[in-house]
């Protein structure tokens, strides 16, 4: 059975939303949100030596096709694979058969963060 599907009007809004979406890119906001997402999590992660805490950081990458990321990391690595910011969070097992529980912090601090950036990149790319 044929079916017939027709369109109007124009690509006029699709195409101010996309270029939007590029010039909010091209903000500092961005840049300023990595910085808040770094000091929230140090400011909440468990402090022995400090040396966890003092190692976040954050990488922006932005793609060709309007993408764009926030990545943050802990480059607190023991031993070449221990991550001790992830195990401090989650939890790890010991040399001798013990578990330490998790202190679960990452995500407490850093959803808030997440939070303001869908905010304030939905707010740039819908304003007039």
């Amino acid at each position: 059975m044929p079916f017939e599907i027709s369109v109007s009007g124009n690509t006029n809004q699709t195409y101010t939303f996309l270029d939007r979406m590029l010039k909010a890119r091209q903000y500092g906001v961005l840049d300023s949100l990595g910085r808040a997402g770094v000091e929230a999590l140090r400011s909440r992660t468990p402090v022995d030596t400090g040396l966890t805490a003092s190692a976040w950081t954050y990488e922006i990458e932005r793609y060709d096709d309007f993408g764009v990321s926030i990545t943050w990391s802990n480059t607190n690595i023991q031993g070449g694979y221990f991550n001790v910011a992830y195990h401090i969070d989650r939890g790890h097992g010991t040399g001798t058969g013990g578990w330490v529980p998790g202190r679960k912090y990452i995500d407490e601090a850093i959803t808030p963060i997440i939070d303001e950036v869908i905010r304030v990149l939905w707010e740039e790319v819908t304003s007039a």
